[in-house]
């Protein structure tokens, strides 16, 4: 459980410095550089994270916090 929450961040990581490297690029204006690389690996990156998320809750690695609601029916019963 602990591989996952480690590689989760470092693909939220990877996706602020990706974000950030498409920023600089996109300030330079620079030419020769696609910023659209960048971006689209942060897309990948997030597509990536919620596939990660959705395996863990399916295999029960991951276990999601109870919606409001059913913690007051598992509190009155």
């Amino acid at each position: 459980m602990l591989v996952v929450k480690i590689v989760i961040g470092a693909l939220l990581i990877f996706m602020v410095v990706s974000l950030f490297k498409a920023m600089v690029i996109m300030l330079k204006n620079k030419q020769d550089e696609n910023m659209s690389k960048y971006i689209g690996r942060r897309v990948l990156a997030s597509a990536l994270i919620i596939g990660i998320i959705l395996l863990g809750v399916a295999t029960g690695l991951i276990k999601p916090n109870l919606s409001p609601y059913q913690q007051q029916a598992t509190q009155t019963e």
